[in-house]
């Protein structure tokens, strides 16, 4: 009886040495989370399609994905930068700058930032009441506009215009507000702003909710101090917005934008960023299904609005797998 225990503990010994050895290393679950940007943007459901992706196959890489609402793209570089955030979104703008130490960044690069990835493009839509006479860039003097929030890639951006258009409309020609994106349709309802930026894809939650509940118009920006700054930054490019997306918005819109980047610390393990590649381009018409804004998305778009050298090892191991890189 002694003999066969001592042989039962032996062979049960043998077994858990042969299942320790045949575990995969990532096991124990790995918590990451993905920074985004206001609920009713594009970008929290963007991290939210990436988080159901990845935890589909989570019993595969021991990676459990988390999705957080966040102040925007200047916010979640810095959230990485600082090892708060795993991943983040942000506007390819704020990225180049990000690297580069210009614009916002100026004298202080972050240059630890690497890519994954782009997603959708955004562009710059200026939404206004329907009644508050503002038909065209020139008329934001004396109104009360919503530029975005500190941190975010809207305030980043609307900087950028009104310092290039300030001989047409200066921020000091009108009275800025600094609300979140997702506090702008009710404050736009209740008259507290007449108008706000917001860099997003299209369609958006925000722009909907704003025109169900009031009538809206969105203006235009082909004018010629943003055309200069279109031609001045490689990461801008023009867009428009096509006629019947809101409500009683029946015509489209020209205007420009940058690409939703996915980005992470240079320090990331190389495992968890080519899962969270890996996975987007296996379930790719899957993934393009879970947002309007995704719709024309070719994987080939993925490794566009961004400089090469900056993608991150894990992401450029599955681009290469896919033939794409």
């Amino acid at each position: 009886m002694k003999v066969q225990l001592r042989v039962l503990v032996g062979c049960l010994f043998f077994l858990g040495l042969l299942l320790s050895f045949h575990m995969p290393a990532n096991a124990k679950t790995k918590f990451i989370t993905i920074g985004t940007g206001g609920v009713t943007g594009v970008y929290y459901p963007t991290g939210g399609a990436i988080c159901r992706l990845m935890n589909k196959i989570k019993k595969q890489t021991g990676i459990r994905c988390t999705v957080e609402s966040t102040g925007g793209s200047v916010y979640n570089v810095n959230m990485i930068h600082k090892g708060e955030l795993d991943f983040g979104v942000a506007q390819s703008d704020v990225v180049y700058q990000a690297i580069t130490g210009t614009g916002r960044f100026a004298g202080k690069p972050i240059k630890d930032i690497r890519v994954v990835m782009t997603i959708h493009p955004e562009l710059m839509t200026l939404v206004v009441r329907k009644d508050s006479g503002i038909n065209s860039f020139v008329d934001l003097k004396g109104k009360r506009i919503n530029i975005g929030n500190p941190g975010s890639g809207q305030e980043a951006t609307s900087k950028v215009i009104f310092e290039y258009c300030k001989d047409v409309v200066s921020l000091k020609d009108f009275n800025p507000e600094y609300l979140k994106a997702a506090e702008c349709p009710n404050a736009l309802r209740d008259r507290k702003i007449d108008g706000y930026f917001y860099m997003v894809g299209h369609p958006t939650a925000n722009i909907k909710e704003a025109a169900d509940s009031l009538p809206i118009k969105l203006i235009s920006l082909d004018i010629p101090c943003i055309e200069k700054l279109v031609a001045d930054k490689p990461y801008y490019a023009w867009g428009e917005i096509p006629a019947g997306m809101y409500k009683g918005v029946d015509y489209s819109v020209k205007t420009f934008g940058v690409k939703a980047t996915i980005v992470t610390s240079k320090d990331m393990d190389i495992n968890t960023v080519y899962w969270m590649t890996k996975v987007i381009l296996d379930n790719f018409d899957k993934f393009k299904k879970m947002h309007p804004a995704y719709r024309h998305l070719t994987k080939k778009d993925l490794l566009k609005g961004f400089d090469h050298r900056w993608i991150h090892p894990g992401a450029a191991k599955a681009f290469k797998e896919e033939g794409l890189l």
